[in-house]
């Protein structure tokens, strides 16, 4: 999803670690809430679309300031080709606030859907954890997250989005995870030297060229060099 209007391109440590221990919770609380949720067969299950192969496209754009609240706020939105029961965004930055209820609209229509996920995390962190449901594919989702920082200061941030989906196969709760995909940097910042690149596409880092020797340093070898005349 690109914006022609916006200058940034959508795609796609130890503050890994923290949001990485918190990865087993967040896994179990997506079965233990699919369990419940999915206690008739699998709702809107494709069996044309893997759900470990989804394709999930989103992006993030300054977000709606906040009551009592001076930190920089920031949208993302995105969207899977079939139903989700779970999703996480890693960021690269501390997370400073996290939106507890973001919303669901559906692509065809673009109605507001009554569907919707919880998500918490801890704050500052590194990582918001939400479940609920998607019923259907190509349905947006759209929340909000702070961060200490100004939006298009780099580094800007730019989170990884991985997305699971919880269902009834023959009586057993199925879980199937797909990503990470990178949700890009913030639009409608100005171009830096970072622009048109992301986590998953980083910029390569430039080539270490031999230094010439100086002149100066030519001279010293040369009057190394030179034979001592005869006496």
């Amino acid at each position: 999803m690109t914006d022609p209007s916006t200058n940034e391109t959508e795609n796609p440590l130890h503050a890994f670690q923290e949001a990485h221990r918190k990865a087993t919770w967040w896994l179990a609380a997506i079965v233990g809430f699919a369990a419940l949720l999915l206690a008739t067969p699998a709702i809107g299950h494709a069996e044309e679309s893997n759900p470990n192969n989804y394709n999930c496209l989103g992006g993030l754009a300054a977000g709606e300031p906040e009551e009592g609240s001076e930190e920089q706020q920031v949208k993302y939105h995105f969207y899977c080709d079939g139903p989700i029961t779970g999703y996480q965004l890693q960021a690269q930055v501390p997370l400073t606030g996290i939106a507890g209820q973001p919303t669901l609209t559906a692509n065809a229509t673009g109605k507001g859907l009554s569907d919707t996920f919880s998500c918490q995390g801890e704050v500052p962190g590194y990582a918001l954890n939400c479940v609920g449901l998607a019923k259907e594919g190509y349905e947006t989702i759209t929340g909000q997250f702070a961060i200490g920082t100004k939006l298009c200061r780099e580094p800007r941030v730019d989170p990884l989005l991985t997305v699971t989906y919880a269902y009834l196969e023959k009586g057993v709760v199925t879980q199937a995870i797909a990503g990470p995909f990178d949700l890009g940097r913030p639009t409608g910042c100005p171009k830096d030297a970072q622009s048109g690149y992301d986590r998953l596409n980083p910029k390569p880092e430039a080539a270490h060229k031999k230094k010439k020797p100086s002149k100066k340093h030519k001279k010293a070898s040369s009057k190394a060099k030179a034979p001592s005349a005869k006496k």
